[in-house]
């Protein structure tokens, strides 16, 4: 069984933030998150997440997304080896396991790296196996050190490390696969004689090497998997390279990105073949897109469900249903699980909300559709509310089928209007209306003539 303990004990003083460093944000999701999925692919059947500063942040989140992950508290932090001591628990219950060790905040370890190395831990049948990397700037790395013949040795921390042990390139990732048992034992003898008096991790190799246990170095294929990121520019960096990975991946899929500037898709989001996304867009959560598409410019999504040939131009789209043919925008707000059916045309300066709206429905400009239930066909003039809010309560609307709204109408709801009704623009309509009725709901107009020369209402009129 696999099995894997994640480190998130991090303060990230570097990164000048009040939150937890793993939930710093990569496509405008935690760290955590990414390092989490990464586990659950490679097939890690329990989880323990060790936390430390502000810990109830970390937590609380994890709860919101996946309860069943287990949390142990690192309290105060005094390095990787004590950290993974706060699982004590966890590691004896599964010290007949394979467990996964690795940090919360390499949001770009992915499962293929971590299942590489873990088949060659089993087929090598070491109880310690890490994840290396060969990388260009040596400042900061711990270093793997080997003898001659290439067999390993032990892992030397930069701040601990000789002149000498400096200049090695071969860089631990911070991701092991242990032995349960090895794992136990090595940390009963792991001791915090070092420059920074921690409990290292990375002692645990020399540990059960010198134990005559079997140990090995998986290095990494992808150096850029095993990054992470200290402070706020590195982050950038890591937000660069995973969007760089998503839009390519896409493209490659059949998603035709022409111009990538300002792009970014979050890892989860399904896009089909032959659709559009145009720059300054931004596609995030559970989103499922169809095919020939055209998404953007400046457009925002979350957590929706879009159909095929649907055109978004300069809209934003949360929680919602977009169903096929429908075309949207310039500056369209749709949001709490509203439903645009086929066909729906919604123009410039519309905003709907917690509404569905019937097929062929057609709202060119300046309305507000709020908690209304509106039939197919149904035209609305411009300038049209659903007055959806007394001060206390909201209540719908609802509209039939074929039914004409003239321009400046208000609806105050809650009101029905039935199929092919037709209002007249200027009403505010506070009673039902039948089917094919005319309904006129404005003051006669009344011209008083010469009441301007009169009552002198302009300023600094003779």
């Amino acid at each position: 069984m696999k099995c894997a303990i994640i480190l998130a004990g991090g303060k990230g003083t570097r990164m000048k933030t009040d939150s937890p460093k793993v939930m710093c944000e990569v496509i405008f999701e935690p760290m955590i998150k990414y390092v989490i999925d990464a586990v659950k692919e490679a097939g890690a059947e329990d989880i323990c997440v060790i936390t430390g500063y502000r810990h109830e942040v970390v937590e609380g989140y994890l709860a919101s997304y996946d309860s069943k992950i287990k949390t142990a508290l690192q309290e105060p932090q005094l390095g990787t080896g004590h950290a993974v001591m706060q699982a004590r628990d966890f590691i004896s219950a599964h010290k007949n396991d394979d467990i996964l060790i690795l940090n919360g905040d390499g949001p770009l370890m992915d499962a293929d790296t971590i299942n590489k190395a873990y088949a060659y831990h089993t087929e090598n049948k070491n109880v310690i196996t890490l994840v290396s990397a060969i990388v260009s700037d040596t400042n900061g790395i711990g270093h793997i050190k080997r003898d001659e013949n290439g067999t390993l040795l032990r892992i030397v921390e930069h701040k601990d490390a000789t002149d000498e042990e400096k200049l090695i390139n071969e860089s631990n990732a911070g991701v092991y696969w242990f032995n349960g048992a090895s794992l136990l034992y090595a940390l009963d003898n792991i001791t915090n004689n070092n420059v920074q008096n921690e409990y290292y991790l990375t002692d645990s190799l020399e540990i059960l090497i010198g134990k005559g246990e079997n140990a090995g170095a998986y290095v990494c294929e992808n150096y850029e998997a095993v990054l992470g990121a200290n402070d706020r520019k590195q982050l950038n960096d890591l937000n660069n390279i995973m969007r760089r990975n998503i839009n390519d991946r896409l493209m490659v899929s059949g998603v035709d990105i022409q111009c990538t500037d300002g792009v970014m898709i979050g890892k989860d989001v399904k896009i089909g073949n032959s659709t559009r996304i145009l720059p300054n867009t931004i596609i995030l959560g559970n989103t499922v897109i169809g095919d020939n598409c055209v998404i953007g410019p400046n457009t925002w999504i979350s957590d929706s469900t879009i159909g095929s040939d649907v055109i978004l131009d300069n809209c934003k789209i949360t929680d919602s249903t977009v169903e096929d043919g429908v075309d949207c925008g310039p500056f369209v707000k749709v949001r709490a699980n509203s439903v645009l059916k086929k066909g729906v045309h919604i123009g410039n300066f519309v905003e709907v909300k917690n509404s569905i709206v019937g097929e062929g429905t057609k709202s060119a400009h300046l309305t507000y559709i709020g908690d209304s239930d509106v039939g197919k066909n149904v035209n609305f003039g411009c300038g049209t509310v659903t007055c959806n809010y007394d001060g206390k309560n909201k209540t719908r609307c609802k509209i039939g089928d074929g039914a004409f709204i003239g321009c400046n109408t208000n609806l105050i709801a809650p009101v029905e209007v039935g199929e092919l009704a037709y209002i007249a623009a200027g009403s505010t309509i506070t009673d039902d209306i039948p089917n094919e009725a005319l309904s006129v709901a404005r003051a006669r107009q009344v011209n008083k003539e010469g009441w301007v020369a009169k009552k002198k209402p302009y300023k600094n009129q003779k």
